[in-house]
């Protein structure tokens, strides 16, 4: 059970986030907004309504049992602080490789004949792309400032339908695909204790960071492998979760991924996939949707938009469960089914 105490305090711990992790993108936008119209009242009222359920969704689910609430409260401001004059420095050296469309300034001694095309670029407003300790280090602050100290909620969205799924499992397998930093391996080591984990990712600065986030965690293993051919046999896993990860793809890829996922999903598991909001689903937010590739260097994104997830997982022979809207993002719910089909 949630106090009062404690629901007071998650309210003024997120209004903080917002106040204080929106310095670096507030100085993005001062650079990079001029002459971009402004998003309509109807998608700022969308925007309002749809942070508030998030909280009361977040809470809800603590007060629950759903996940522990200790999840609610993962923040730290002394970290921000530490980091903050780096985070600071990212939004002048983006515009500097914007301007020179320098979106190939990778570290000299990154292996890039080991990695496909798409990844060897920076994303976002991130130095190095994916491949630095510099920019593994920044990456979830960076995240949370751009969603206003978000992000992590709506990460653990994605943890109640894997929670229902695997209710009746004493040891569920779970892949985590695209961990990044091991954020939402977190979130799920805590709410499922007992669950073996493994973490998927192309970059192995960030898995070397998800290795220090994570500690010496039992039952999580962490993979340096490309999703779209993943080293695991045919069937192994009890649920599949990808959290943030399509819109940074090409379309290609996206399809070979989700092939991926089900071919290592036992019969019946679930695939629950956390990602940005789309126009089909969103279309009140399609002028926000549509100026955040403007703004912060998102090569795929367009396509994105136009890729609606339930239709992709379809297309693999997923059966989508359901669709729920999480502020600027949303959970896709789906199961592999039942019927037999060569791996």
């Amino acid at each position: 059970m949630l106090s009062p105490f404690d629901r007071i305090r998650y309210r003024a711990q997120q209004a903080l986030q917002l106040q204080l992790l929106t310095v670096p993108v507030a100085l993005w936008h001062r650079l990079t907004t001029r002459g971009l119209p402004q998003p309509p009242p109807e998608a700022l009222e969308l925007m309002r309504d749809r942070l508030e359920a998030l909280y009361a969704r977040d809470l809800d689910n603590a007060e629950r049992g759903i996940y522990p609430a200790s999840l609610l409260f993962q923040f730290s401001i002394g970290e921000y602080l530490r980091k903050l004059p780096a985070l600071l420095t990212e939004p002048p050296r983006a515009t500097w490789r914007r301007f020179r469309g320098a979106h190939d300034d990778l570290p000299a001694d990154a292996d890039l004949d080991a990695l496909p095309r798409y990844y060897r670029r920076t994303f976002h407003w991130q130095t190095d792309g994916w491949l630095s300790e510099r920019s593994a280090s920044l990456y979830d602050l960076e995240v949370e400032s751009l969603f206003g100290g978000t992000a992590s909620v709506m990460r653990r969205m994605a943890l109640p339908p894997l929670v229902h799924a695997l209710a009746t499992r004493r040891t569920p397998r779970i892949l985590d695909v695209g961990c990044g930093t091991g954020s939402f391996l977190r979130q799920l080591r805590t709410t499922l204790p007992r669950a073996e984990l493994t973490g998927l990712d192309l970059s192995p600065h960030y898995l070397a960071h998800a290795h220090r986030n994570l500690g010496a965690a039992t039952r999580v293993s962490l993979v340096a492998e490309n999703a779209e051919e993943m080293p695991f046999r045919g069937r192994r896993f009890d649920a599949v979760s990808c959290v943030f990860l399509f819109h940074e793809l090409p379309p290609k890829a996206r399809r070979r991924v989700a092939q991926e996922m089900r071919r290592v999903l036992r019969p019946g598991g679930t695939l629950v996939l956390c990602d940005s909001a789309q126009p089909d689903d969103s279309p009140a937010l399609r002028p926000v949707l549509e100026s955040f590739p403007q703004i912060y260097h998102e090569p795929y994104f367009k396509s994105y938009l136009r890729d609606d997830l339930a239709a992709l997982l379809k297309e693999a022979d997923f059966e989508v469960l359901e669709e729920t809207p999480a502020f600027l993002s949303k959970v896709v719910v789906a199961r592999r089914a039942d019927r037999t089909r060569a791996n």
